[in-house]
């Protein structure tokens, strides 16, 4: 079936983001992106054409409203925008921690949320329907040891979600965010091997903690958390609102 949607995924060329993209496209939308990586923004413009890839990075914000200025211009508007844009930040004891490194984990992570968010608000609240998916992690639901610049953000992406659900609730939006636990893939394997320096241990170990600590024993791909951004956007999901999904396999505990 032709959705036809109007959906924009900010860090969207690569990892989690292509991977939206790519599953919110075969259902039939318009899909357009941002990434402040020129050469994941070329390799899906080479690769999936019908995708409209744009360099901009989320904590630019003349590059985020040039962005956001020419999709509204040709679209007239958005009906699903995916908040997407993180980095993972500086693994260690918090005493031991570079305040810029803080700074640019927080200023990834919540100013692009905000920009990105700021922009979607106004367009869906006058339009009078719209879906805003914010991407946090488990991080942000629980506690985790030496990751407190990323802990700290993702906990603030929930926030965010709860209040902006609230806020836009009346005007007939919703706001829902995708907690993904430890997803397989290149962005993992780097923190795996960020925290195995960190901590003085093995990555194998690092490793086998992440998937151990989940119920069902295993990574989950990125494929698992395009399929919940697929649900969040379709009618059975049209009383969903206000929620911090987890795709995970249930974390249990962190080893």
């Amino acid at each position: 079936m032709t959705e036809n949607r109007r959906v924009i995924i900010t860090a969207g060329a690569s990892g989690l983001g292509r991977a939206m993209a790519e599953a919110f496209l075969r259902a039939g939308d318009k899909v357009a992106v941002c990434d402040a990586d020129p050469d994941a923004v070329t390799a899906i413009a080479q690769d999936i054409p019908e995708i409209r890839a744009v360099v901009a990075d989320v904590t630019d914000k003349t590059a985020m409203d040039a962005f956001f200025a020419g999709l509204e211009d040709d679209w007239g508007g958005a009906d699903v925008v995916c908040s997407n844009a993180g980095i993972g930040g500086p693994a260690g004891h918090i005493e031991d921690l570079d305040f810029e490194d803080w700074r640019r984990c927080v200023s990834v992570n919540l100013d692009g949320a905000f920009l990105t968010c700021r922009w979607a608000a106004r367009v869906m609240r006058a339009q009078g329907h719209g879906l805003l998916l914010l991407t946090s992690s488990t991080s942000g639901l629980f506690g985790f040891p030496q990751r407190s610049p990323y802990v700290a953000a993702k906990w603030g992406i929930v926030g965010m979600t709860k209040a902006l659900a609230s806020e836009l609730g009346p005007a007939g939006v919703r706001v829902n965010a995708i907690c993904p636990g430890a997803v397989e893939g290149p962005r993992m394997d780097r923190v795996i091997e960020m925290e195995a320096q960190a901590r003085g241990v093995d990555r194998d170990d690092v490793r086998r903690g992440f998937s151990e600590g989940a119920a069902l024993r295993r990574f989950v791909t990125a494929e698992d958390v395009a399929a919940m951004a697929l649900f969040l956007a379709s009618p059975g999901a049209s009383s969903i609102t206000g929620q911090a999904m987890a795709v995970d396999g249930h974390t249990e505990r962190f080893v």
